[in-house]
């Protein structure tokens, strides 16, 4: 029983590494809904964060390795990018005796609301690309939307992909 639940655990892993390795547009990827699913469903909450943060890091690692850059998938915003999906986890665990239609949307949105805020306030607050000021993070967020839909389309795809599964 255990060993089937860690192979399990390894084919989700290696399956959301692989969809942020193969060709897909920008933000639209399946780890979000991961993160929120793995909150809602696992039993075991340290594989709901282990989970997303474990496919995070292999993919990062893949990217900067085959990119010949290591800092490429090993940079400075990993603390908050990794940090939003263990909150989007934290979001799968009210949801836990929530799993209906509504609920899911709901969470489903937060989720990417919350990805989109914070990453791009680290974008900002970590990166060199926008000055320190009001107009600098509204310069930010403004480039930053863009690539919202796509990451709420993703969320939403793979979230209804693991609420029907």
């Amino acid at each position: 029983m255990y060993r089937l639940r860690f192979l399990m655990l390894v084919a989700m892993i290696l399956t959301a590494a692989a969809f942020r390795l193969l060709p897909h547009p920008p933000n639209f990827t399946p780890v979000g809904a991961m993160a929120l699913f793995g909150g809602a469903c696992f039993a075991d909450r340290r594989a709901a964060f282990a989970v997303p943060m474990a496919a995070m890091f292999l993919s990062d690692l893949a990217i900067g390795l085959m990119s010949g850059d290591l800092s490429l998938g090993l940079h400075r915003l990993i603390p908050v990018v990794y940090g939003s999906f263990a909150l989007i986890v934290c979001l799968g665990f009210w949801l836990r005796s929530r799993r209906t239609v509504l609920p899911i949307a709901r969470a489903t949105l937060a989720g990417s609301v919350l990805f989109f805020i914070l990453t791009n306030f680290g974008v900002w607050a970590l990166g060199s690309f926008y000055p320190k000021t009001w107009e600098g993070l509204v310069a930010c967020y403004t480039a930053a939307i863009p690539f919202f839909p796509n990451t709420l389309l993703g969320d939403a795809v793979y979230a209804l992909c693991s609420s029907v599964a």
